[in-house]
Formats: structure tokens, sequence, C-alpha cells
């Protein structure tokens, strides 16, 4: 008996093959609030506050944290606290399963999670040895909201937004769903794969290949002011 791989055997039976982007990530955030010095010079120039310190933070979240509170409420979304151990995945995927219009809001996740923000620290004066505050790096332990949406272009997808200062989100999108639901509106028929993460399989594969080929970083990136990164795979939405 001779054996063979997965691969060697796929390679010997596959004779379609069609390329595209997996997961995206959109990361989302001030490139002047990335600094101590900038975050200052955001709080002091901006703001008008006469010292930068973290104690001005917590206002601005307690005011983001409100907003999100009222947007979910007005809009009757479904609120889910993730625990340790929870898998993301599946709690998804059994809201997907009753989720049937064509868009729209699935619910909202909210997860303690370490998150990048400011600290005060001493910083001394090289001439005069006189002490200053600066505000530094530091990391904290702090609510993440996962807003899982379904698009119509774009299918399953979720934001994530910090609730912390300096409130930064990340955009996860999957680029097979996405050429999904262009085939099925313009009436091409297509089966679910045995692999999860494969494309779906087409009975027009130029048409479907031209597909994955559209659903690229600049179309993507342009309604978001953010960075584009392609990662894979992206934790918390498997489909």
């Amino acid at each position: 008996m001779i054996e063979q791989t997965v691969g060697e055997l796929l390679e010997k039976h596959v004779v379609l093959d069609i390329e595209g982007i997996d997961r995206l990530y959109l990361n989302a955030y001030q490139p002047i609030l990335q600094t101590g010095g900038g975050a200052a010079y955001f709080f002091k120039k901006h703001r008008g506050n006469a010292v930068a310190s973290t104690v001005l933070m917590a206002p601005m979240s307690r005011g983001f944290v409100k907003a999100i509170d009222a947007f979910i409420d007005a809009q009757g979304i479904d609120r889910v606290h993730f625990h340790p151990g929870d898998n993301k995945d599946t709690i998804t995927q059994q809201r997907l399963h009753a989720f049937s219009a064509e868009e729209g809001v699935l619910y909202v996740g909210m997860a303690q999670e370490k998150y990048s923000t400011f600290r005060v620290v001493k910083h001394f004066d090289q001439q005069t040895g006189a002490s200053f505050p600066w505000l530094n790096r530091s990391s904290v332990l702090c609510n993440q909201y996962y807003f899982y949406l379904v698009d119509a272009d774009f299918g399953p997808l979720f934001i994530k937004f910090a609730s912390y200062f300096p409130f930064t989100a990340r955009v996860c999108l999957n680029g097979h769903e996405y050429a999904k639901r262009q085939l099925a509106r313009e009436g091409i028929a297509f089966g679910h794969p045995l692999l999860r993460r494969s494309a779906a399989v087409t009975a027009d594969p130029r048409r479907s290949g031209r597909h994955q080929d559209r659903g690229d970083g600049a179309q993507v990136a342009g309604p978001f002011a953010a960075s584009f990164h392609a990662r894979g795979p992206c934790s918390g939405l498997s489909l």
C-alpha cells in the first residue's frame, strides 16, 4: 500500500484551482493618538486642557460606552457577554442560522481583553533635572465590543471597538463570503465545499475568479479610513 498525503491526492484530482483572499483585517485608528507626544498634543491643544493626564480618558470612555449602549437599546440588538473559554465562532454560527434578513446587526458581543493605552510616568529634564509628566504606552484590561454583522455585499463580518482611549477599531471580512454573495446575486449556482475555507465551487469558474479578484484591498478599504492588512485566519469569525 502506497501512503499519500492529502496534498498529493488533491494534486491528482483537482481540475480547478481559484485563488482569492480569505480573511482581511482593517485596522482603524487615529495616527496622532498612537504616541505619548501625539496624545499629549490632543489633550492640550485640541481639547484645551492645561495638562495631559490619564484622568481625562475615563470620561471619554464612559461617554463612548453610553453611546454604544444607547444604540444597542434603540435598535433592540442582543447583547452577549463573552466569558473565558467561550467560542465566538460557535455562538456566531448559531445566530447566523436563525438570521433571515439580507443584512443587519446580528448581535453585539462584549469581552474583557488586553488593550494598549497610556499611563503617566515621570520624565526628567536632562539639563535641569526637573521632573515632568509624560504619557507612555501601557497595557490594561478593558471591554471590547464586537459588532457581528451581515452585509448584503460582504456577507458575515465583525467590527471590534475598544471602549478605552485611543478607541481603535478592527474590521474583519471574509473574501470568500464576498465572492459567494456576488455569485448568488447573479443567480450562479455554487456548492459548499468539503473544506470550510475553500472557495465556493461554481458552474462558471471564470466568473467566480473575477469576483475573487474584485474583493481587493482598494474596494474593501475605500469606505474605511484605515490601514489595510491581509491576514488569516481571523479569530472570532470562522465561516
